[in-house]
């Protein structure tokens, strides 16, 4: 199923997009308005959306549902089938209005979603066992980690906008959680390499770990076999990624708080870790 959904994601962005700039060069060369507008509304504004949190990565998460998204790809399809119906339209457009809108819901509604996960995080219990790697090489392991409180992000690679838009807001609260003692490891399966290049990218006291081969991961039951979208195997990357997770361990390395999104796009904001941390008795 994972397969399909690596297959799927990058089919559909592709689709998305070649749609697009086709219904646009149709507007532009006197086509149907109605019917490449309904074309445009229908797979368009997802695009938009996902090329701004790309390029400029402003959040790490979005609505759910998209329910505005989803109602202009109805009216676009309205539109298309308007066209057709009325006006003698292209009735390529209405296909491809439909074929966009059914695509969005199926990203929406399917690829999105992390369904049946089974950790062996436990709240109230110590991390199991695991190691890493740290950005000089050297292998670093779960109990060195548990000498003071800590945050643990586990991310799925500089590839992911919405992971890096997730670091980016933890680097903006470093100066609060170095004042408390605060540690603030994060962790990919990724290339070693590119965990060396974005530590140096924040340039902040945190802490940036390589999970080699994603064992850790498969350790914590936290791993995603080919959730690494198709293609990017050439930059680098294997198939196998993690499930974006949060835990939060007190100065004893008991796991006081964890976070296991079932949507990739859903995380939590930054501000509910300090609350955490407060409500357990850690300063920030």
């Amino acid at each position: 199923m994972n397969f399909l959904k690596s297959v799927f994601v990058v089919t559909f962005i592709t689709a998305s997009m070649v749609i697009s700039i086709y219904a646009g060069k149709n507007l532009y060369q006197g086509g149907n308005l109605l019917a490449w507008i309904g074309v445009l509304l229908a797979n368009a504004p997802f695009i938009v959306i996902l090329s701004a949190i790309m390029m400029f990565k402003p959040t790490a998460r979005t609505s759910e549902h998209f329910p505005v998204i989803i109602g202009l790809g109805l009216l676009g399809i309205v539109f298309a089938a308007q066209a057709w119906w009325q006006q003698s339209g292209p009735e390529l457009a209405l296909m491809l209005a439909v074929l966009g809108w059914v695509s969005f819901l199926i990203y929406l509604f399917w690829y999105s979603v992390f369904r049946n996960r089974n950790s062996q995080i436990k709240v109230g219990q110590p991390l199991p066992a695991f190691a890493l790697k740290n950005t000089d090489g050297d292998k670093v392991t779960s109990k060195q980690l548990s000498d003071k409180a800590s945050i643990f992000m586990f991310y799925r690679g500089n590839w992911c906008p919405l992971c890096m838009a997730q670091v980016k807001e933890l680097a903006a609260m470093y100066q609060q959680l170095a004042a408390a003692n605060i540690r603030t490891a994060l962790v990919s399966p990724q290339p070693h390499k590119n965990t060396v290049t974005l530590a140096q990218k924040f340039d902040v006291g945190f802490e940036f770990y390589t999970d080699t081969d994603n064992k850790a991961a498969q350790v914590l039951g936290i791993s995603n076999p080919f959730g690494v979208p198709m293609g990017m195997q050439v930059l680098g990357y294997d198939s196998e990624t993690v499930l974006p997770t949060v835990i939060i361990t007190d100065a004893k390395g008991k796991v006081i708080w964890l976070h296991e999104t079932d949507n990739y796009r859903v995380r939590p904001e930054p501000d509910v870790f300090l609350q955490v941390l407060r409500e357990n008795g850690i300063t920030v």
